[in-house]
């Protein structure tokens, strides 16, 4: 498998291939910062889809990755072009590859599964525990060129736009999410209007929920998600969820629950705010332990799920069905695209996305600087 697309050399020259150079966003080094580079364009084996890239979305890991944090100082290892949420057009495939053709608009599984642990062959691959990252343990999408497996690469419709399909790996966290519990007719409490918060919203709504209650501390992403199907955006900083029941009339409490925050007060404030027999979907991440009323969770027979990015591809056919046939759900998710921009302002468009007020930021590798 080809994971990298050059050898670091013992003068820190980063090696140039022998098909020609793509122009990156490189991490080249531990510390803080990317910048644009050559690289060499990627080398693909006879199972492997070589993909034009069109379009970017940042995410948390790249916002990681750039400032160097501790998690990064501890995940990657430089030089590595990051990115894992794209849409491009196939340029190219390997002799053994069967059912993605040239010319096709694609996206990519950002996870890599070994495919022999006893999950991959029980067809839970998104259980792998051999998991490469695009972006985090291979080369990744902020480049003109990628390269991934057949078995990773989705193919859109034709005429889908370029922007939606380069969100569907996040989409795909908030389907995931989403899709954990039985929607219909339900009251769904979701703590963090971040772009997947704001995605699982539209996704519930389009189920059929009854009541779509999200929190935040921003105000601007509480608009967004009353712009996406919210009844109720609540600003927790000043609110309670309990106040918010009150208002839609509500006797028992919230169905189900996904909390997408990681914020250490929104487990526990889900779990108060929970009916007998509720359930909760959780995506945020927390940075620490977490104090919940686990009495509670006993005695209400409380059901929390744990859940981390996408089936296998089960995923990607519940966001493809549903935006095919839903014109109301591709503009809600199209409003949570706020900023769009080209790859070589791709400094603002981490600046946007680290503020706490932006949806989702997407770059435009159409033009990249010379």
């Amino acid at each position: 498998m080809t994971a990298r697309y050059w050898e670091q050399q013992p003068d820190g020259y980063l090696g140039r291939g022998e098909r020609g150079d793509v122009r990156a966003l490189v991490k080249k080094a531990s510390g803080p910062g990317l910048e644009f580079a050559d690289v060499p364009e990627p080398v693909a084996g006879a199972s492997d889809v070589t993909i034009r890239v069109l379009r970017t979305g940042i995410c948390g890991t790249d916002l990681h990755i750039e400032s160097w944090d501790r998690w990064a100082a501890s995940a990657i290892t430089p030089p590595l072009v990051p990115g894992h949420e794209f849409s491009g057009e196939v340029v190219a495939i390997g002799g053994a590859v069967r059912d993605v053709h040239v010319g096709a608009i694609v996206s990519g599984e950002g996870h890599i599964v070994c495919g022999t642990c006893r999950n991959c062959r029980a067809g839970r691959r998104q259980m792998c525990n051999r998991t490469l990252g695009l972006g985090v343990d291979r080369d990744g999408a902020f480049a003109e060129r990628v390269v991934l497996p057949e078995s990773n690469v989705w193919v859109h419709p034709a005429d889908i736009d370029l922007d939606l399909a380069a969100i569907f790996d996040p989409l795909g966290n908030a389907v995931h999410t989403a899709l954990k519990f039985p929607l219909v007719g339900e009251d769904v409490l979701i703590t963090g209007a971040g772009p997947i918060g704001l995605m699982a919203a539209a996704v519930v709504r389009h189920v059929g929920a009854r009541f779509i209650v999200v929190t935040d501390v921003s105000e601007p992403r509480l608009e967004l998600a009353r712009l996406v199907g919210a009844d109720l955006a609540v600003n927790v900083a000043r609110e309670r969820i309990a106040d918010a029941q009150r208002h839609l009339g509500m006797r028992e409490g919230f169905d189900v629950g996904l909390e997408m925050s990681g914020h250490k007060t929104a487990l526990p404030e889900m779990v108060e705010n929970l009916t007998h027999g509720g359930r909760v979907a959780m995506l945020g991440l927390p940075s620490g332990p977490i104090d919940v009323d686990w009495a509670k969770v006993v005695t209400h027979m409380l059901t929390i799920s744990g859940i981390y990015g996408r089936e296998m591809f089960e995923t990607w056919n519940d966001m493809s069905a549903m935006l095919q046939t839903s014109v109301e759900l591709r503009q809600a998710l199209d409003s949570v695209i706020t900023d769009r921009m080209p790859a070589s302002e791709w400094e603002p468009g981490f600046a946007a996305a680290r503020r706490a007020q932006a949806g989702k930021v997407v770059l435009d590798w159409t033009e990249v600087p010379a």
